[in-house]
């Protein structure tokens, strides 16, 4: 039986107890603290001990390691990650027990509805990102603002941030629909492309998600207007527009071709300048969506460019990690062909003299529907080292590997564990060396093993 979020509303309140299942997960390990600030009686349980749970005990949160049919014993609700399933024991165990489930998006949906200003920044691409520049602007703007980001951002030391004001930001991802959960009052849409193909059918199935989630927003709507997809989803509808194309209600004026340093024009007139400390044209793109939903959020120009000003980049974006052997190791996030493209793009502007990529595809469906894409970014590398593919929430029923992109691109070299990637790395690494890894996977430790 599915709950909607209307019930859940009884149950987040001041003496409630809530179970959170996956609760070290990235879109998980905010909810706690968050439900907590609202007088709420958290446990929680997840699958392995980590980094993030041992924050969350320290925070004062029971937590479990392991899924057991008993950990739900005392909650008045529970609710997962969509990683977790049916057949898990707790969510058998809950429902034995007439205990109400909920997804962790309806959470975050019945959270928001408590804001007057809530910022939903959605899209294929860049999501962690905009939110985490949307975040230093209303920091600078000290609108003491409550914060979900899908990655660590040094500025709140945290992917979380539970304010007293009347603002919240949140990472809205498409993935099963999630986004669709939310109550957002402005929608911000980055760009549409295939992507989740496990999940939605095609590229028109993702955008009528697209679309149903720019049609929740109370107030208004920012869009990608350089975007043909993202245009397509929301035609018909009342929306603003961002992008480099003049004919944008949000462009910019005066960029120069680092892409780091260019004027705002919001509705036809001057909103701010922006110095960014972040690189490659998909960062100024991204700039120009936090600063024109500062705009429409009344933020004034001078504060959007001081709370971009001290943006330095979101947690496994285009990361420096530390030095190997004279060479200059980084680690991102990027596991799509697009963002490949851009990370590259980025990197080729660098005055190295080699680019090493290490790279982790990420699930199976992911790698069989976008192999030939991939193959056309990773050759781009002068040497690029394939890791076993990151399986995720998946099994292989495929028959796919990392070997076969490895016999599609000459030079290509594949290891099948992280310890075989870290030891072939510290073997080749070399003065005037840039080496990058790159995946949402957990192939940043390969790098941060040749550190150790």
């Amino acid at each position: 039986m599915e709950h909607t979020n209307s019930e859940l509303k009884q149950y987040i309140a001041p003496g409630k107890t809530v179970h959170l299942i996956g609760i070290g997960g990235v879109s998980m390990r905010s909810l706690g603290p968050v439900l907590m600030g609202m007088g709420v009686k958290v446990t929680g349980s997840d699958r392995d001990a980590s980094k993030s749970t041992k924050e969350l005990e320290e925070q004062g949160i029971k937590i479990i390691i392991g899924h057991h049919e008993e950990n739900v014993i005392g909650a008045d609700c529970v609710i997962r990650t969509s990683a977790v399933h049916d057949d898990n024991p707790e969510i058998i165990s809950a429902h034995r027990l007439g205990i109400p489930v909920f997804e962790r998006a309806q959470a975050w949906g019945v959270i928001m509805q408590g804001y007057k200003d809530a910022i939903c920044v959605s899209g294929t691409h860049g999501k962690t990102t905009v939110t985490s520049m949307v975040t230093h602007i209303m920091m600078e703007a000290q609108r003491d603002p409550t914060v979900m980001i899908g990655g660590y951002l040094p500025l709140i030391q945290s992917c979380h941030r539970v304010g007293k004001g009347d603002t919240i930001i949140l990472e809205a991802c498409e993935y099963c629909d999630s986004f669709l959960s939310f109550y957002p009052s402005l929608s911000v849409i980055l760009n549409i492309e295939e992507d989740h193909l496990d999940y939605f059918k095609d590229l028109a199935d993702i955008q009528k998600s697209f679309r149903k989630f720019a049609q929740l927003a109370t107030d208004r709507v920012l869009v990608n207007g350089d975007d043909p997809h993202s245009l397509q989803a929301v035609e018909g509808l009342t929306y603003t527009t961002f992008g480099f194309g003049e004919n944008n209600d949000i462009h910019p004026a005066n960029l120069c071709p680092d892409w780091q340093h260019l004027d705002v024009i919001c509705g036809g007139k001057f909103y701010c300048h922006l110095d960014l400390q972040v690189m490659g044209r998909h960062n100024a793109l991204n700039a120009l969506a936090a600063a024109g939903a500062a705009w429409m959020l009344g933020v004034p120009g001078e504060v959007t460019s001081k709370g971009l000003l001290s943006f330095i980049g979101a947690h496994r974006r285009m990361q420096f990690k530390g030095k190997y052997n004279g060479a200059d190791l980084y680690d991102d996030f990027a596991h799509h062909p697009d963002e490949l493209r851009a990370l590259i793009e980025v990197v080729k502007t660098l005055p190295y003299k080699r680019f090493v990529l290490v790279f982790q595809p990420y699930t199976y469906t992911r790698t069989v529907s976008f192999f030939d894409d991939f193959v056309k970014e990773l050759e781009k590398a002068d040497h690029l080292v394939l890791a076993e593919i990151c399986a995720a929430r998946e099994t292989d029923t495929l028959g796919i590997s990392s070997r076969h992109l490895q016999e599609k691109i000459p030079g290509s070299v594949y290891r099948e564990t992280l310890p075989e990637v870290t030891e072939y790395l510290c073997s080749i690494a070399q003065e005037g060396d840039i080496i990058l890894s790159s995946g949402c996977g957990d192939i940043y430790k390969a790098i941060d093993a040749m550190l150790e």
